[in-house]
């Protein structure tokens, strides 16, 4: 297949590689010479896609790491570097923010450039490491010796399939590839397509280790990929499950496919309100819709919580004897939540079953007998059982009192989410939600889950 019109698309024109290029320069040439003016003893350094020719058009935010002697203590490093950093956001006259990774760090946006400052340590191996962020100097360093031109091509080629299949991206809303694992598998395989051919072959816990360090046994994780520059660390940590076998199952549709153009364009999809009620309803199911405020935390906490708190509602409803069928949570990220529950089953009968000890348990059995009543107990294979009252019948009762301050700790539930939940859930019904344009695109998605891995 001919990629260059695609290459076209999804590169960055060289008007706009040049003008990152000019103001990575410029930002790096203003730090050092702010050091060399502060007597500050750091180096500074352009690191991820950008400095490495694999940032897909439009999406090329620049890093910039003021990386530290060794020997610097930690609470230096954080005070001069943002020092640094905020003497820079000045200068440029840009707007910043403060994020947390390893160490505090500041994104500055600066005219139509993002621009994260981040203070490191000036580590040369992975044994030197003190955090996480000191290895992406030595991944960027490690991705620029091993790429050609050529092999860029093919990492943009490869980050835009897995973007518009929906699963590229490691930060946990998504699940995905990260952008340096997508990079090393370019360099294991060599191009794209041979990359989606490989892909078909993995099996669960497949190992890549480019530089043969051999600690690939160390993890237990869908895809094992050394880190070239640290034999403890697997690239492919965050890549959950579900993404890595949405991959491989792309990756078959993709290679067989008449119409391969259409797996580097996102769906041209106008989204019919409804139409997707139709769908939703054709199901014939009930679905519970929970929406609640969320406070302001960071996207990598919040989803997180929000992912916990579904999943254990709801096994614990299907603990209960209702039967879930289906259950997601999705949010605007600005203030609201909602988990979404379809039930196979909301309503049960008004007594239920009380097991209890097998007939040979002499003890256990007098036991039961007492507490319940001989007359009320009879046998169910060779267990003693009671017939009870159930507390709740319906699953929306039973849901509002699980979102109590008295029983909310009977479920896991975020722990920056837990007081916005009890104070401001309410049920709303799917017409209301699909009439929010943040949450009809997750109506569509929870219908149409393969739509993405498919063309």
């Amino acid at each position: 297949m001919d990629y260059g019109p695609i290459l076209k698309d999804i590169k960055p024109t060289e008007t706009e590689q040049q003008e990152l290029d000019e103001m990575s320069k410029k930002l790096v040439s203003f730090i050092e010479q702010t050091c060399q003016k502060e007597n500050i003893d750091a180096k500074v350094e352009v690191v991820g896609s950008v400095a490495k020719h694999t940032a897909l058009k439009g999406k090329s935010d620049i890093d910039v790491f003021i990386a530290f002697p060794l020997d610097v203590d930690e609470s230096t490093l954080k005070d001069k570097g943002l020092y640094l950093a905020h003497e820079c956001n000045d200068h440029f006259g840009g707007k910043a923010s403060h994020h947390f990774a390893s160490h505090p760090y500041v994104t500055s946006q600066i005219g139509d450039f993002e621009v994260d400052l981040v203070p490191c340590y000036a580590i040369e191996d992975g044994s030197q490491l003190k955090s996480a962020v000191d290895r992406t100097i030595l991944h960027t360093r490690y991705v620029k010796g091993k790429l050609t031109p050529e092999g860029c091509d093919e990492v943009l080629l490869l980050k835009r399939f897995m973007d518009v299949t929906g699963t590229y991206g490691s930060e946990f809303k998504v699940g995905g590839f990260a952008g340096y694992l997508c990079e090393l598998l370019i360099i294991k395989y060599g191009s794209f397509e041979e990359t989606l051919r490989q892909a078909t072959t993995w099996q669960n816990g497949h190992i890549i280790d480019l530089e043969g360090y051999g600690t690939g046994g160390n993890f237990n994780d869908p895809l094992i990929v050394i880190d070239p520059t640290d034999e403890n660390r697997n690239v492919g940590a965050a890549l959950r499950l579900n993404k890595f076998a949405e991959f491989i199952q792309s990756a078959r549709n993709y290679l067989s496919s008449d119409n391969k153009k259409d797996y580097f364009y996102h769906l041209d999809k106008p989204l019919d309100k409804d139409e997707i009620l139709n769908e939703l309803d054709k199901r014939g199911s009930e679905f519970i819709a929970i929406k609640f405020d969320i406070p302001e935390i960071p996207l990598d906490t919040l989803h997180p919580q929000l992912k916990m708190t579904t999943e254990s509602l709801a096994e614990k409803i299907d603990n209960e004897e209702f039967n879930v069928f289906k259950a997601d949570y999705a949010s605007n990220e600005v203030d609201s939540s909602v988990i979404l529950l379809e039930m196979a089953s909301s309503k049960l009968n008004a007594i239920k079953v009380n097991k209890g000890p097998k007939v040979y348990l002499n003890k256990a059995c007098n036991n039961f007998t007492t507490k319940y009543g001989a007359s009320n107990c009879h046998i169910e294979g060779d267990f003693l059982v009671h017939m009870q009252k159930r507390e709740f019948s319906s699953v929306i009762d039973f849901i509002k009192d699980i979102f109590t301050q008295k029983n909310i700790s009977k479920i896991k539930v975020g722990k920056n989410i837990k007081e916005n939940i009890i104070e401001t859930y309410e049920f709303v019904t799917l017409d209301e939600l699909a009439g929010d344009e943040d949450y009809l695109q997750f109506l569509d998605d929870f219908i149409n889950p393969s739509q993405y891995i498919v063309r």
